[in-house]
């Protein structure tokens, strides 16, 4: 839910709007600004609170009929009352966005939620291609207590994916997309195959295949260990060209920490992750089991008396170390002709800029594996092309 850069028409803020005496409560309440974002049958808009001047994000789902047919929109309405409801049982939790107010007309359906100016985590994450170990630790915990949270109700989300989960102006996680969710039964199992293909479990897929009678909480654990990995790595654990081969390797759990994107990542995240992406579900960690885990520990030293001397000499040193690590990034180690033509993929800095390249030509990222080459935009040009390419840009 970013914000527009430049203003809009007064045509781009009314496109798509519905008709004001279809839903006089809503208008008379808000003042609808311009589009955020789209879905299938709905629509994103900031809009702002008329008595208050607050800012907000309305969602507006069609139910009308007029984009699909009776069945789809009647199922469509029968998804936002759930989504409704579920978000009212998670009223008050920091990490789940806040269902603010909600309309309900013949034909559309007004939700009101808190406005997340930093938009989509999916967003954030194209825009640095990867997260420290640090950042990730914080975004994980926040986004497992919202996960333990929610499984504590019986409610299992169904479609965790960095494209569901906001941030507020300090980067908090805010869990949003409840149109998937639903509230278990005591010993129900669901076998609906539903949510977005690179983060489905492998029972979710069992369950279309006819091996496993359905599927509960636990594929939100899974999904979780996939965000996990995908924040650190910059792709997610299981890509290929074509998808029929993505679900083999999601039911057989195929999945590596391959280098250079693993070489620098310590021990502690890769075990977590190899603890939520177990194909045996009940093997699998659960919300509060992974909260546990040793990558959300810190090591707490006793306090101990304070050394002016000691003090001062770290001081100095810290201030030498600056100047020395300024100086070494503005004057960066050279590196070899012969390793930026033969594996440019293996210098971190290329690699970096190679991967925001890369999303931006493909919309997605792509993974370096045997199959696909995270580097594969190069493949559209010849290899001796290639090498002039680079020659070029070192001058030679």
């Amino acid at each position: 839910m970013v914000q527009p850069k430049g203003g809009m028409a007064r045509d781009e803020v009314e496109a798509d709007l519905p008709d004001q005496d279809q839903a006089k409560d809503f208008y008379a309440t808000y003042d609808p600004k311009e589009i955020l974002g789209r879905g299938i049958s709905s629509v994103v808009r900031k809009c702002t609170e008329k008595n208050t001047g607050k800012e907000y994000a309305v969602k507006i789902i069609d139910i009308s009929g007029e984009r699909s047919d009776s069945y789809q929109a009647e199922q469509t309405k029968d998804d936002s009352i759930r989504e409704i409801n579920i978000l009212r049982m998670c009223t008050g939790h920091e990490q789940i966005i806040e269902l603010h107010d909600a309309f309900e007309t013949p034909t559309f359906f007004f939700l009101v939620f808190e406005l997340c100016k930093q938009g989509e985590l999916f967003d954030y994450l194209t825009q640095v291609v990867t997260l420290s170990e640090k950042r990730t630790r914080m975004i994980m915990k926040q986004l497992l207590t919202a996960v333990e949270y929610l499984h504590s109700k019986n409610i299992v989300h169904r479609d965790l994916k960095p494209e569901n989960i906001l941030l507020d102006d300090n980067l908090n996680v805010k869990l949003s997309d409840f149109g998937f969710a639903t509230v278990l039964g005591p010993n129900e199992e669901l076998a609906e195959l539903c949510g977005t293909p690179v983060y489905l479990a492998p029972e979710v897929l069992d369950v279309s295949y006819g091996n496993v009678p359905g599927y509960r909480h636990e594929v939100d654990m899974w999904a979780c260990g996939v965000i996990m990995y995908t924040l650190l790595c910059g792709a997610p654990p299981f890509w290929h060209r074509k998808q029929m081969q993505i679900f083999r390797m999601i039911m057989q759990g195929n999945y590596k920490f391959g280098s250079p994107e693993w070489d620098d990542i310590s021990q502690p995240p890769k075990d977590l992750i190899s603890k939520l992406l177990v194909v045996d579900p009940r093997k699998r960690l659960a919300a509060k089991e992974a909260l546990e885990h040793t990558f959300f520990k810190r090591e707490i030293t006793p306090e101990k008396k304070f050394e002016a001397k000691k003090h001062f000499k770290a001081a100095v040193l810290c201030i030498n170390f600056f100047y020395r690590l300024k100086f070494f990034f503005n004057n960066p180690p050279p590196v070899s002709i012969d390793i930026l033509k033969s594996n440019p993929y293996s210098v971190k800095y290329c690699r970096k800029l190679l991967d925001g390249c890369a999303f931006k030509m493909y919309g997605h990222w792509v993974k370096k594996a045997d199959n696909q080459n995270r580097a594969a935009l190069f493949e559209h040009v010849p290899r001796d092309e290639w090498q002039m390419m680079i020659d070029s840009i070192l001058g030679n």
